[in-house]
């Protein structure tokens, strides 16, 4: 895919150009980046063992230690078959009003520093029938934050955001597949919008990724986006954060497969 210099001009600032520095002192140039969702910090611990470097998240130029629940706060760096593989354990998220630059930021440091493929996840409240645990991989999404990681008359394509062969891997280890929609949270949503996402073609919502894939299609980079259903918004009873965790945890298994798998593709 080319790149549109007017997006590498809007996207990648001096700050991702430093946060870049510090990955490439850590690692050289690395080959992708996975960023973990709510409850999934340490997926990759039993699979994948120590890795081979590590910094603090907030250590990266530009990049905000994650505040939220069942988010970790490091970068990692694993050896795998195609290179060096970035773990962000955690990530910054629209509603903590700080706008789409810290949540784009170890993103932007990423691609800076060369990557070309990207794995992301998080954990969602489904809007199907579906069971706690399933992991679904996103065929496509409905960005419906109100934002976007640039501003101006730059006009991105983002139809075929979902790289096909990456996806199409996700399909022989995930559960489900559908449609992602964001919303710029942080409350929930209510009875009424769950009705109305479901009507409009919405299989998961949740408050983040979105940011991050469009930032990332547009500098050339191949996405891939898996989601656990961690909580079912058609339930009587209300959310609970705590058990949006631990559901979302217990998709480790699937998750870490699904990693691998769209990474071979």
């Amino acid at each position: 895919m080319s790149v549109d210099p007017r997006f590498t001009g809007a996207l990648l600032d001096d700050e991702a150009v430093a946060g870049a520095r510090v990955l490439t002192e850590l690692v050289g140039r690395p080959d992708a980046l996975v960023v973990l969702g709510s409850g999934l910090a340490d997926a990759l611990d039993e699979a994948w063992g120590a890795p081979a470097a590590t910094v603090p998240l907030g250590a990266i130029p530009g990049v905000l230690a994650p505040v939220a629940d069942g988010h970790g706060g490091e970068l990692r760096s694993y050896e795998r078959d195609g290179g060096a593989v970035l773990v962000a354990t955690g990530r910054t998220h629209l509603y903590e009003g700080l706008g789409p630059r810290p949540v784009t930021a170890v993103a932007r440091a990423a691609v800076a520093a060369g990557i070309s493929r990207a794995v992301l996840t998080n954990a969602n409240g489904c809007l199907k029938p579906w069971n706690l645990g399933d992991v679904m991989a996103i065929t496509d999404h409905v960005n419906l934050s109100g934002a976007s990681p640039f501003d101006g008359p730059l006009f991105l394509d983002v139809s075929a955001l979902w790289d096909p062969e990456m996806t199409e891997a996700l399909r022989g280890v995930c559960q489900r597949e559908g449609v992602y929609a964001m919303v710029r949270g942080p409350e929930y949503q209510t009875r009424a919008e769950t009705r109305i996402l479901a009507g409009l073609g919405v299989d998961c919502v949740g408050m983040s990724t979105v940011m991050e894939a469009i930032c990332l299609h547009a500098l050339g980079v191949r996405v891939a986006g898996m989601s656990v259903v961690s909580d079912l918004s058609f339930a009587d009873a209300p959310t609970d954060p705590t058990a949006v965790v631990e559901a979302a945890s217990a998709a480790r298994t699937t998750v870490v497969a699904g990693i691998e798998a769209a990474l071979g593709a």
